[in-house]
């Protein structure tokens, strides 16, 4: 069964998408929906880059809504160029037609959504080493068994491949990992590629000691205490 309270519904509509992308630059332009819920849609077809939990416009016939992009097509992936949206007033209408009450649906992602495995809220230090590329230190604000969201002002391309070294007390779990989205001067959202078994038990580890409640958002807390760099 899935996850979602409201069931969705296939529907190819053109739509309009506006906002400012990740390079600050003001964009407008038609794309499809794949599906609709009451308070969400998936597009596809989408060019401009924007980061996860940026606000973004859509029009669809005359009426217009705001929404919260929620997850992000991968680059080479057949979910390249789709958003998952989600509605910050679902109390205005915007669709021309019926949707489906309330209810547990049964909907099962064919594609690939921005969180699989719960997220925790941590502050460790990571060493970034961008293939054929440079070196450099940043924080990881939230953590997952097959991710995690670095906090560095330095931008990285959505795609580039990358090896991480996260930081637990005195000692580090290495993996290789790609970035799936990044907000400019903010952060990145890495995945990991490869990982051995001894590192992943390292991070499972870690993440048996932190709250259950340090699951919910992005912004760090002091979880995990100040890491050492080595």
């Amino acid at each position: 069964m899935g996850r979602r309270s409201q069931p969705r519904k296939q529907a190819e509509v053109q739509v309009r998408i506006f906002g400012t992308d990740n390079h600050s630059h003001v964009f407008s332009e038609k794309v499809s929906t794949v599906n609709i819920s009451r308070n969400g849609a998936e597009l596809s077809g989408v060019q401009p880059e924007v980061g996860f939990d940026e606000i973004v416009g859509l029009t669809y016939s005359t009426n217009r809504g705001h929404f919260r992009v929620k997850w992000i097509g991968e680059p080479g992936r057949t979910n390249a160029g789709c958003l998952g949206l989600l509605r910050i007033a679902p109390e205005k209408l915007l669709w021309d037609f019926s949707l489906s009450p309330d209810a547990l649906d049964d909907y099962q992602p064919t594609m690939l959504e921005g969180r699989e495995m719960p997220r925790y809220r941590c502050q460790n230090s990571v060493e970034i080493h961008v293939q054929e590329g440079v070196s450099f230190w940043g924080t990881v604000a939230d953590l997952s068994l097959g991710g995690c969201y670095v906090e560095i002002p330095i931008p990285l391309e959505l795609g580039k491949r990358l090896k991480v070294g996260i930081w637990f007390g005195q000692s580090k779990a290495w993996a290789d990992a790609r970035v799936t989205h990044t907000v400019p001067g903010l952060g990145v959202g890495i995945k990991f590629t490869e990982i051995s078994e001894s590192d992943l038990d390292q991070i499972r580890r870690f993440l048996e000691t932190l709250s259950p409640l340090a699951q919910k958002g992005r912004r760090p807390i002091a979880a995990g205490g100040n890491q050492s760099q080595g």
